[in-house]
């Protein structure tokens, strides 16, 4: 087997393994191979074959009833960096940047290949971008996530393209590998980004990542607003408000 064909069968055992864990969590008692295994849409020797594995580690525990997730986790939850209560961080500064601009502000995580809004804040005027809370955006179509994809380089980015297959938003959505790798580490170079109608028409947004003391990006902050309203000059406002969270972290 080839080393791309290795990898891909790798990725794709590891998919098995989370997607039978997150089934295991779903559930307040042990649980049946079959049942395991249909919630994850494997064969029974499949699913077995990953949870004998898991056990060994005790990622999975394997009484008489059935499976549950294992001490293992615990010992890594316990490890475990919590994550940041962003309400109470960030919701004061990004109030405070969308009455200054009178533009909609917005707090986003990654998530595998997207970008959660977890935050935001709108100005009370009837022309408005309102991103609702807990919506998800494909890392290529918005400004945070191209800073986020350029951070990590060319050769991810050139995978995040044969992964998700760049799936067009809109007309203006990049839809080549080379284009989106070119505004990728630009963003990354510059620190901000810029969403060119590329999540939906009509609107345009500008981001900039927030990052804790180590310097890893934990969050990125944008502002979204009708095209037409969108400055450039709102990337200082915006680096300014992204210190401040970052000084509460």
């Amino acid at each position: 087997m080839s080393e791309p064909q290795d990898r891909a069968s790798g990725i794709q055992v590891i998919d098995r393994a989370v997607c039978l864990m997150q089934a295991l969590a779903r559930y307040p008692h042990p649980v049946s191979l079959k049942v395991l295994a249909a919630e994850c849409g494997l064969h029974a020797s499949t699913a077995h074959r990953i949870l004998a594995a898991l056990a060994e580690h005790h990622w999975v525990d394997k009484p008489a009833e059935g499976y549950a997730l294992g001490s293992a986790l615990v010992r890594l939850a316990a490890r475990a960096r919590p994550a940041p209560r962003w309400r109470e961080i960030a919701l004061p500064i990004l109030d405070e940047l969308c009455e200054s601009l009178g533009e909609s502000v917005n707090l986003t995580v990654r998530e595998g290949d997207e970008v959660v809004y977890v935050e935001r804040s709108v100005p009370n005027r009837m022309m408005r971008v309102e991103q609702v809370i807990g919506t998800r955006a494909p890392l290529h179509v918005t400004s945070v996530g191209k800073i986020l994809l350029g951070a990590e380089g060319a050769t991810a980015i050139s995978r995040y393209a044969e992964r998700t297959g760049l799936l067009p938003l809109t007309k203006n959505t990049i839809r080549q590998t080379e284009a989106l790798t070119e505004a990728c580490l630009t963003a990354a170079q510059t620190g901000f980004a810029f969403d060119n109608e590329e999540a939906e028409i009509g609107v345009g947004c500008l981001g900039v990542l927030v990052r804790d003391a180590d310097g890893v990006p934990v969050a990125g902050l944008s502002i979204s607003s009708p095209i037409e309203r969108r400055q450039d000059e709102w990337v200082t406002h915006l680096q300014a408000a992204a210190k401040k969270i970052e000084a509460r972290l």
